[in-house]
């Protein structure tokens, strides 16, 4: 997948993150990505924000036709 398409999934996620949880991302960092036409997960190390407080997780974005469609994540 090209840099531009996994920007594209990046700023996705970070989207839903703030649509459905409210978190504004402060980094996240891919570290696999297996979208292919839009469907599969993309693995990341992020840091968010709510309300001024920071934490640190490893997500999970699963992608049906282009779009998040779950998430799982674990604190770190």
């Amino acid at each position: 997948m090209s840099g531009s398409d996994e920007q594209d999934l990046t700023g996705k996620a970070q989207s839903y993150l703030k649509d459905h949880y409210g978190e504004d991302t402060v980094s996240m960092d891919v570290l696999d990505n297996s979208v292919h036409g839009g469907n599969g997960v993309l693995h990341v190390d992020c840091t968010v924000s709510v309300g001024g407080r920071r934490s640190d997780w490893t997500k999970w974005f699963t992608f049906r036709n282009g779009e998040v469609a779950d998430l799982r994540a674990k604190m770190r």
